[in-house]
């Protein structure tokens, strides 16, 4: 359905942006537009994505027994004097379980920092492959078969951790290596299906899906653990899973020129600018040899250090250290994904309104965006380590860390379609398989950190480090990082036989965005 312009879309319909002063036809925001169902989909395929990674976080703490502290013990190092607390309960009643015990798995620090961790070993290892394999094959594919193996086995990890530590670790294992292709094959698809000028928009949208998958995730875990046992909390988030690989296989194609249904005008809007009918092979050596690539990617790991500490390890603190019980330690955990969800689409708009305005350069709004996203954390997960057993203050120190993270979406999360449309999936790959190192090198840190105890002293070094790690990848992005179209980004090969006629346009040279200001 084809409507006049709306004040949502004033980057698309405003007469004074250069890059649509061409569109004689009008402008396109029909709800039911083939990009939007792509963003929906694509949004609800990261709810799940992040559902399911982050479910055992709160789910741990109902699984593992957690012993009465002995006599003499130094309970000034906890905040138990704040909090009425039971070490051996976690606020659950076990009368109401009608299957598993809770508390019932004896597993000390360590181990409980591996089997978080395990889940990121496999992780790393399909991101790059899937990157490829996605930009080769077919992206849309990838991403729903990620989703689908994660789902079949988080539907089995109760009976894997009844097994016992190994058999829950090598299921954890298999779901990292499932979600792994995930982040380069949407990547695929966005560079495919996102205009230019609605670019953020279509990233914060989709990705806004990783926090509200990690708000309804810990706020329902920490809910079912509680009333029906900690297993519902897999069974539910696998089931819901298999459930979205119906409609994404049914309603999304790889791209709008395979979309039976699209209209012409929508797939027009969409392709203009682009290198219609090319099909490079991805080049390796350029990008794996480009000193911006890996400056993305050491941004991209303290992104991941920070990211993964606060998501793994906020409940074990919260029920450790400042003694929430369970339905309170999930529903606190959820909140700051909520705000992090708003933080990252207002964002995004705001980013896409400064670029339609033709004053700021791509990488000037990437680098304020993650200036903030980056040095406002750190600051305030510095002072979480100061602020004591004052819980109240505490939990707005983290809500507000994590929210204004989500700034990242309008940031350096972003650069990789801005570096390169064709191969975004490999280069968000590449740089993901860096971060994700952090996903089991944060956790194995906090366990090591944590091992002589649980208490307000040894935590504070894990947030001080934290802190510091935001604030160094945040400069080192600042310094010298770029969000410019790479001189590899639009490689041509030989031309395919549909686009033989234009092949004498085609250059691999850096084109500068119709929307940035000459330099």
């Amino acid at each position: 359905m084809m409507v006049k312009c709306s004040p949502d879309y004033e980057a698309d319909c405003n007469e004074k942006t250069p890059i649509l002063e061409k569109e004689e036809s009008g402008c396109l925001t029909g709800l039911l537009q083939k990009r939007y169902i792509f963003r929906l989909l694509g949004f609800l395929g990261f709810v799940n994505v992040y559902a399911m990674r982050v479910n055992l976080s709160v789910a741990l703490v109902a699984m593992v027994y957690t012993p009465p502290k002995p006599d003499g013990f130094d309970r000034e190092g906890t905040c138990a004097n704040l909090l009425p607390y039971d070490p051996g309960h976690h606020g659950a009643d076990n009368d109401t379980y009608p299957t598993m015990a809770s508390n019932q798995f004896n597993w000390d620090s360590k181990e409980q920092s591996d089997i978080l961790g395990a889940f990121f070993y496999g992780y790393v290892i399909t991101q790059i492959p899937g990157g490829i394999l996605a930009e080769k094959y077919g992206a849309k594919w990838f991403y729903c078969g990620g989703i689908l193996v994660t789902s079949v086995f988080t539907l089995l990890t109760p009976w894997a951790a009844e097994w016992g530590f190994w058999p829950l670790f090598v299921a954890r294992f298999i779901e990292g290596l499932g979600e792994g292709v995930t982040y380069p094959a949407v990547n695929v698809l966005i560079g495919k299906w996102s205009p230019e000028m609605e670019r953020s928009r279509t990233s914060a949208v989709i990705f806004s899906g990783s926090a509200i998958g990690t708000v309804v995730s810990m706020a329902l875990s920490g809910i079912l653990s509680a009333t029906y046992g900690w297993e519902w909390v897999f069974y539910l988030f696998g089931f819901v899973g298999v459930v979205w690989c119906v409609p994404w296989l049914l309603l999304v194609h790889e791209s709008p020129e395979t979309h039976p249904t699209i209209s012409d005008r929508e797939k027009a809007h969409i392709m203009e600018g682009r290198d219609a009918g090319i099909k490079p092979d991805i080049p390796y050596k350029a990008i794996l040899s480009s000193g911006y690539v890996w400056i993305l990617a050491v941004t991209h790991f303290g992104q991941g250090w920070g990211f993964y500490t606060l998501l793994t390890e906020m409940p074990t603190y919260l029920s450790n250290v400042l003694h929430f019980d369970l339905k309170q330690n999930g529903l606190i955990s959820a909140v700051p994904y909520l705000v992090q969800a708003f933080f990252a689409v207002s964002a995004s708009m705001i980013a896409d309104k400064m670029r339609a305005t033709g004053k700021w350069s791509i990488t000037r709004i990437r680098k304020i965006f993650n200036s903030l996203a980056f040095f406002i954390p750190g600051v305030l997960v510095l002072l979480v380590g100061f602020a004591g057993c004052q819980p109240a203050v505490i939990v707005v120190l983290l809500t507000m860390s994590v929210g204004f993270n989500g700034l990242i979406h309008a940031g350096f999360n972003v650069t990789h379609v801005d570096m390169s449309r064709q191969f975004a999936g490999f280069l968000m790959a590449v740089t993901n398989f860096v971060s994700n190192f952090s996903g089991f090198l944060a956790p194995r840190y906090v366990g090591w950190m944590t091992e002589r105890g649980q208490t307000l002293e040894t935590w504070r070094y894990v947030f001080v480090t934290t802190a510091s790690v935001f604030c160094i990848a945040g400069i080192i992005f600042d310094f010298f990082g770029t969000a410019e179209k790479q001189p590899w980004g639009t490689a041509s090969p030989e031309p395919t036989s549909s686009s033989s006629n234009e092949s004498s346009s085609e250059t691999p040279v850096v084109i500068p965005m119709a929307d940035d200001p000459p330099r």
